[in-house]
Formats: C-alpha cells, structure tokens, sequence
C-alpha cells in the first residue's frame, strides 16, 4: 500500500484528485494522465459502484494510494464490518459519518487499529447550508456543529476529518497540527462553484491549515487536466 506522505502535516498540502467518473476507462484515463503529478486519487460512491475493487487494484499497480470515500454511516456493527472489508483493499484513507455517533464511530477504529489506513470523520458535507441545520433545529451554528463534530471524532479515535475550507482554521486551532483535515469544496478563481455551498481556493485552504485538498471537476472537466493541476499547484507553493 502507497501511505500518506510523510510531509503531511508539515508542509504544503497533498492534492486528491477525485475520480468523480461512472466507468473503469474514464478512471484509468485520469490516473494515467495524472500520476505521477497526483499521488492519491478519491474512489467514491460513484466509481466505487460502477467498478467495484477493480479501480483500486489499478490505482495501487501504478503505485498510487487510495482515498476510499464512501462515508459509512450505519449501525455499529455494520459499519465495523464495512471498515474490515475495506482495510483488505489496503486504502490509504477511508470516511465514516460522524453523525452516525461515538459507539459507531470507537467500532470503526477499534477495528482499524494497527493498520496503515487513516480513518476520517466526514462533519458536514459542503453542499449542506446553514438553513438546513436551522431546519433539523440544530441550535449550534453550521460552524460549532462541524467543530463539535470534529472534537467527537478526535476524542473517539479518528485520525482527522472531513470539512469545508470555512471550518478548517478553528478545527486546526482546536485540534492541533497532527489532526489531519481533508478539505473538498476547492474550486481555483477560474471555475465555477457547481453544487458546492461552502468552498474556498486551494490558496485560502492552504493558509486555513488543511492537509489534503480534494479537487475534482475543475481538473475533470478542464480541456487540458495537467496544465490546470499546475496552476493549482503553483498557487499552494505561493502560499508555502
């Protein structure tokens, strides 16, 4: 298995590339163009269902890590026994819900304890606005939620989080440097915000203390992917 970089905490953020794709060739496609430049690629929902493990097997040959996304949120026991079959695909990372509470979250880590793989809380998807939290009648602010969320996650075992770049600087004060956070929701100046609510630059996210930036559609869908993963890249190093 490809682990995390070793630099994770220290220096410039990893990018993820996500492989929001619905078939094996597109996938390849990216992988191939993409690494070595990119040396962790998001298998989510998506991919993950049209493909299965196979994506996987690929990613990890070309010598790769994987992000596997998929955000168990269940019983204890059914997330547990997800997170077993995972770990035999070697993943680099894989999500829970944090939502789905302290007892779920204790059975996930106890069984990924002495593995490579890094378990993440997802908080508060990005695409989810403050109205909706009104809504459930969550009196916390979006904000204190997703803080809230993360100190659960932390006091359970998890070895970072899942956030946008808005809640990034408050978890990284709260939670120290070796509390990893995935940041989704970047979108570079030039592209357009699609479904996200709460997203932010991959500068802005470097300066609020993310470890990793997941980037998707303004790499997918750009006409020419490497040129765009290096302005994306020269804008992290600015920052640094």
């Amino acid at each position: 298995m490809k682990g995390l970089p070793s630099h994770q905490v220290t220096k410039s953020p990893e990018i993820i590339l996500a492989l929001d794709v619905n078939n094996l060739a597109r996938a390849k496609y990216f992988v191939n163009k993409l690494y070595p430049k990119i040396k962790i690629f998001k298998v989510g929902l998506e991919l993950f269902t049209a493909c299965g493990p196979k994506i996987i097997d690929f990613i990890q040959k070309k010598g790769a890590g994987v992000f596997l996304d998929l955000k168990f949120h269940d019983i204890p026991n059914t997330m547990a026994a997800a997170a077993k079959k995972a770990l035999q695909y070697k993943v680099a990372m894989l999500t829970v819900h944090t939502l789905a509470g302290p007892e779920a979250l204790k059975a996930v880590v106890r069984v990924c304890s002495g593995s490579k793989t890094k378990v993440l809380g997802v908080t508060i998807l990005t695409s989810i606005c403050a109205h909706f939290l009104k809504d459930l009648q969550i009196k916390r602010s979006l904000g204190e939620e997703v803080l809230y969320l993360a100190k659960m996650a932390r006091r359970c075992g998890l070895d970072g989080v899942v956030c946008s770049p808005d809640e990034t600087k408050a978890i990284r004060g709260a939670l120290g440097k070796n509390f990893l956070i995935v940041t989704p929701g970047i979108r570079p100046q030039f592209t357009a915000a699609g479904d996200q609510k709460r997203i932010a630059t991959p500068a802005l996210a470097t300066k609020a203390g993310s470890n990793f930036l997941v980037i998707g559609r303004p790499v997918l869908e750009a006409k020419d992917p490497l040129f765009i993963l290096q302005k994306i890249v020269d804008s992290i190093r600015q920052i640094k």
